[in-house]
């Protein structure tokens, strides 16, 4: 599914990943721990497109897509920050993938409806963003990436800042709609009960890197 291969990335003259590699198979869900500053999202955003790769491969169902633009990747990131848009409502947050694809008004919010019912946020569609919780952010930021139909989701310490009973119940929430959706994920997370929960597999950042 998700083959990557001596990977390094560079900021400036700062190698932040050294060769590393990863493997993820079809619906499978990997943790990646290490603290902060290791580079996990770097590598995070190295597989996503949204830097760029020094040496080294992505592979993608066995297609090389290293140097592939972020938007015909077919992978989806769930940031840490949310990243929403707030001169959109929710509903034109979730379908915004949908927008840029070319999809007509009315099928984008039927989808952002869909997926807005899926993680449990039906009815807030015509909401402001700017009016919702920590948690309901989250929701949405999720509800985007997922409208976009991935094939591989990245979770960048996608609960940081919530408080711990909302911490708990929407990762019980994410997990079964993962199982449901057989999606395929990479979490990077510092918290290791958060990636125990959520994932079938978890490693060490630094047990990616090669000698």
């Amino acid at each position: 599914m998700l083959d990557v291969v001596d990977l390094t990335v560079r900021r400036g003259a700062q190698v932040v990943v050294r060769r590393a590699d990863l493997l993820v198979k079809h619906g499978e869900r990997v943790a990646v721990h290490g603290p902060s500053g290791c580079g996990k999202t770097t590598l995070l955003h190295a597989i996503a497109g949204l830097l760029a790769v020094d040496t080294g491969q992505i592979l993608l169902d066995g297609v090389d897509i290293t140097a592939t633009a972020a938007n015909r990747r077919g992978i989806g990131v769930v940031f840490q920050d949310d990243q929403l848009f707030p001169h959109f409502d929710v509903a034109e947050n979730v379908a915004y993938s949908l927008r840029v694809q070319g999809v007509a008004r009315r099928e984008r919010r039927r989808h952002a409806d869909d997926w807005l019912e899926r993680v449990g946020l039906g009815g807030f569609a015509q909401r402001t963003i700017n009016s919702l919780s920590g948690g309901e952010a989250k929701r949405v930021a999720l509800a985007r990436t997922l409208a976009a139909s991935p094939r591989v989701v990245l979770l960048d310490e996608p609960l940081t800042g919530l408080d711990a009973s909302l911490h708990d119940r929407l990762l019980i929430d994410l997990r079964l709609l993962f199982d449901q959706l057989q999606t395929t994920v990479v979490l990077v997370t510092h918290d290791r009960d958060e990636g125990a929960a959520l994932a079938h597999r978890a490693t060490e950042f630094s047990a990616l890197l090669r000698e």
